[in-house]
């Protein structure tokens, strides 16, 4: 298959302007079966208040944002995955959409907030889904996602062949993470960030795809707005074989673990 990759700089608070300037980006990538953007694509990020961020937000159903992405799926016959700014009632979340050729499929939404972000939006209550498009199994994270370890194995053990990692980076060392979550889960990991200052922030660009053995197939610029496409092999994913007596699932020991579920960030209980 191939994996469609779009880094550019959403405008804040300019739906329209940053869906005139995607268009052309995502006519880029027509030909590739998955298309993956970055974090909160229909707001921009670097609010000045709460209300900015919900006056700039939008709900699952009813969004010109997303109506926008399921035309250029159903255009092109391929899959979306983006980042949105998802109003629900009073409350926001920085959430990863996947949109198909029939329009939405299915949502994840951030469970790990950084910095300000607690200022704007709720922790994701929907899980770490994934979903099966046929061709493979997707799996999302949001941005700080890209820390916590656990949240790449569970997607991983539920059959995840790639896991989409809209982003909205800052700090100058996450991209280099994303190889080794690609090995030591044997999957496919995608992070694409945005590139461009808003406010007092200078984000990180340099989007980057790895392979199930740690190998980057593809990393992105630090400033320009790119649209690149990777072919891939999904299945690859599916072998789980470190050498021919371990399997990285099999070998697992889960009642050794039960610490990284009773730890409370003090002592184990």
């Amino acid at each position: 298959m191939k994996v469609g990759i779009i880094q550019f700089a959403p405008l804040l608070g300019d739906l329209n302007g940053t869906i005139e300037k995607l268009d052309s980006l995502i006519d880029q990538t027509g030909s590739a079966d998955l298309v993956v953007l970055p974090e909160l694509v229909n707001s921009g990020y670097s609010f000045v208040s709460p209300q900015q961020a919900y006056d700039l937000a939008e709900s699952v159903d009813n969004s010109i944002y997303l109506d926008f992405i399921a035309k250029k799926a159903c255009d092109n016959n391929n899959f979306i995955v983006t980042g949105f700014n998802e109003k629900n009632g009073d409350k926001l979340y920085s959430t990863s959409v996947l949109i198909g050729p029939d329009g939405y499929i299915g949502q994840y939404r951030k469970i790990h907030l950084f910095l300000n972000e607690k200022d704007y939006f709720s922790p994701g209550d929907k899980g770490l889904p994934v979903f099966d498009i046929g061709i493979c199994k997707i799996g999302m994270l949001v941005c700080f996602d890209w820390i916590f370890p656990e949240v790449w194995r569970i997607l991983a053990l539920k059959g995840a062949d790639i896991i989409c990692h809209p982003s909205n980076l800052v700090l100058p060392y996450a991209q280099k993470v994303v190889p080794s979550h690609a090995l030591v889960n044997r999957v496919f990991a995608l992070t694409v960030n945005r590139v461009g200052t808003e406010g007092k922030l200078t984000f990180t660009g340099r989007s980057i795809l790895s392979n199930p053995k740690g190998e980057t197939l593809f990393e992105a610029s630090a400033e320009k707005e790119e649209a690149a496409i990777i072919e891939i092999d999904p299945l690859i994913a599916r072998n789980k074989s470190m050498t021919p007596r371990n399997d990285l699932f099999k070998d697992r020991i889960p009642k050794e673990y039960e610490e990284l579920i009773c730890y409370n960030g003090n002592k184990s209980r």
